[in-house]
């Protein structure tokens, strides 16, 4: 496992070279989804620090008890949320990746209210047909930010946005895919000037080099770390 990380931030500072960006623009995190507790400690012991987990059911079985002996690991819920869920999951991460609907943010302020914490978001945005999750389009984004500038006492704190490329070898369709979340982050936030959306979430192990060459700031790797899945 050591070696494979190694391989991925050599290939994170190619790609920052090649874009003309800095190394530390960009943010490493192990998707540990069906990978156990000891996998996710040897990530831990080889540096890495911020894990993202898919499903509430499977972060609950799992991360309590490495949060607690591990302060300085972060955890994002970056796979689709339903609503009955949130309030299992608000008090495990520190982001939810996979803001897609109005309807989840007042929940997401609701459960956070409850236990008085911040919780930062990223809109999730369709910019693939693969990918069937995510704003479909950027007036329900504004109409999400809307609601959260109307709160008197905000638990939410948007801070970017994340999508998924189509599954494809095509570059070019890949690379669209990731140009369209930045052009719709760039566009929000010259509306939105009250907050700082300075997370672009895109790339995965088969596309992250290429994410990083649109502006990622955070790439979400789990088979190139992990291997193939356990179950």
């Amino acid at each position: 496992m050591k070696s494979r990380i190694e391989t991925i931030l050599q290939n994170i500072n190619d790609a920052c070279s090649k874009s003309n960006r800095n190394f530390s623009d960009v943010k490493l995190m192990a998707v540990s989804k069906f990978h156990p507790v000891e996998e996710i400690l040897q990530a831990y012991n080889c540096g890495l620090k911020l894990f993202g987990e898919n499903r509430v059911q499977e972060s609950c079985a799992k991360f309590p008890e490495i949060l607690q002996n591990n302060t300085d690991v972060e955890l994002h819920l970056i796979g689709s949320l339903q609503r009955n869920k949130v309030k299992n999951i608000v008090p495990l991460c520190s982001c939810i990746q996979s803001l897609d609907r109005i309807e989840l943010a007042q929940e997401i302020q609701k459960q956070c209210e409850k236990i008085n914490k911040k919780m930062k978001v990223l809109f999730e945005v369709h910019t693939a047909e693969d990918s069937k999750s995510g704003f479909q389009n950027i007036d329900d984004i504004k109409t999400t930010l809307d609601y959260i500038l109307s709160l008197e006492n905000s638990f939410l704190e948007p801070v970017g946005f994340m999508t998924m490329a189509p599954f494809t070898e095509n570059e070019i369709e890949i690379r669209k895919s990731f140009i369209t979340l930045r052009d719709i982050r760039d566009k929000i936030q010259k509306e939105y000037s009250d907050f700082n959306f300075t997370e672009l979430s895109m790339g995965m192990s088969q596309d992250y080099k290429i994410a990083i060459e649109e502006g990622s700031t955070l790439v979400r790797i789990g088979t190139a770390i992990f291997g193939e899945r356990k179950y």
